[in-house]
């Protein structure tokens, strides 16, 4: 899974087995360490009643519905979006996505377990 969060959104793109595991209704979390006793978790988990994101501490969770997981994991949309007032005004952007294989090699970029890329043939 990747994260990306720029300004007010924030985005996850997930391999093809970690939609699966949202499509039967499991969690797929994953971390990142910045040193002795700093990590950063971020998750995404099934049952809310809507999609949304939350910051506890030092974890970021998105959560979606159980049914638009498994639709969206068994049909050809490519991501879910939604949109969360987060107060004074301002709206935190939530997108899932697919994660499609890089049309170029990348150095360090595993794409073993992404979706094909649809532009990669004609």
């Amino acid at each position: 899974m990747k994260l990306r969060i720029r300004g007010d959104s924030i985005r996850l793109r997930l391999t093809q087995a970690e939609v699966t595991a949202l499509a039967e209704g499991q969690s797929v979390e994953e971390s990142t360490g910045f040193g002795p006793g700093s990590t950063l978790t971020y998750a995404i988990v099934v049952g809310a009643p809507t999609l949304s994101a939350k910051l506890t501490g030092t974890r970021v969770e998105v959560a979606i519905p159980a049914d638009v997981a498994r639709a969206w994991a068994t049909g050809d949309a490519v991501g879910v979006e939604g949109a969360q007032d987060v107060g004074q005004g301002r709206t935190l952007r939530i997108l899932v996505e697919k994660d499609f294989a890089c049309l170029t090699a990348r150095p360090h970029e595993d794409d073993a377990d992404a979706f094909p890329n649809p532009n990669a043939s004609c």
